[in-house]
């Protein structure tokens, strides 16, 4: 989508904005994206929707094709995948302002492994992300956040799996609350003690050992 310059081009895009972003809107996006200009912000989030998710239902369920890309206003998102045996094990959780897709989905083109279930009643902007392909590609200011979020996404699946490898899961679990302080009130604890690598029970050691150091 292209905008003309001078005064008939501002027109344009004024009634572009209006049309396609709400001042909520666009000063939630400027807050995120402070290099981009409101043109910018028209082009990629003007063919986006907002979806509110109710608490237990699913947004990308295991074996879904649909490459959708989502931003969380407001609420909670875990990713999990149900093992053999039929436990869960959650792999991921995102939370206000983070962006998330399906890394079977969207970098790897194949059917989704896993599932991605609302922890809390959750409001979402989503984005299809084969409509915006040709955005990205013409915009070069837009098409350098995609390859940012897209290597954001590997370098997320790496760290994961070097945290086991290098932390203790007392040090995972201290990472994870630095992250977001209060995320140990948000989530259950079998959902955190599976993302840890861990049993609930453990979680509780760690939990009580934090809160009682051992006095010198």
């Amino acid at each position: 989508m292209s905008v003309k310059r001078g005064p008939e081009g501002n027109a344009l895009k004024h009634q572009l904005i209006i049309k396609m972003l709400s001042p909520e809107d666009i000063k939630f996006y400027l807050g995120l994206f402070k290099d981009l200009s409101v043109t910018d912000l028209v082009e990629l989030f003007g063919m986006a929707k907002t979806r509110k998710i109710s608490a237990g239902e699913i947004y990308i369920d295991e074996g879904a094709t649909i490459k959708k890309l989502a931003l969380i206003r407001k609420g909670l998102i875990r990713a999990y995948c149900i093992k053999p045996n039929g436990d869960d094990v959650t792999l991921m959780l995102r939370w206000e302002q983070q962006f998330f897709a399906s890394h079977d989905n969207i970098i790897l083109n194949q059917p989704s492994r896993f599932i991605y279930e609302a922890l809390e009643d959750t409001v979402l902007t989503e984005v299809d992300y084969n409509r915006i392909e040709n955005v990205l590609n013409n915009n070069p200011k837009l098409s350098s956040y995609r390859n940012l979020f897209l290597l954001n996404m590997l370098a997320e699946s790496l760290e994961r799996m070097e945290s086991f490898v290098l932390l203790s899961p007392e040090e995972r679990y201290l990472q994870l609350v630095k992250d977001k302080p209060n995320i140990v009130n948000r989530v259950q604890n079998k959902y955190l003690a599976t993302l840890l690598g861990i049993t609930p029970v453990s979680l509780s050691r760690i939990r009580h050992r934090i809160a009682n150091p051992p006095q010198r």
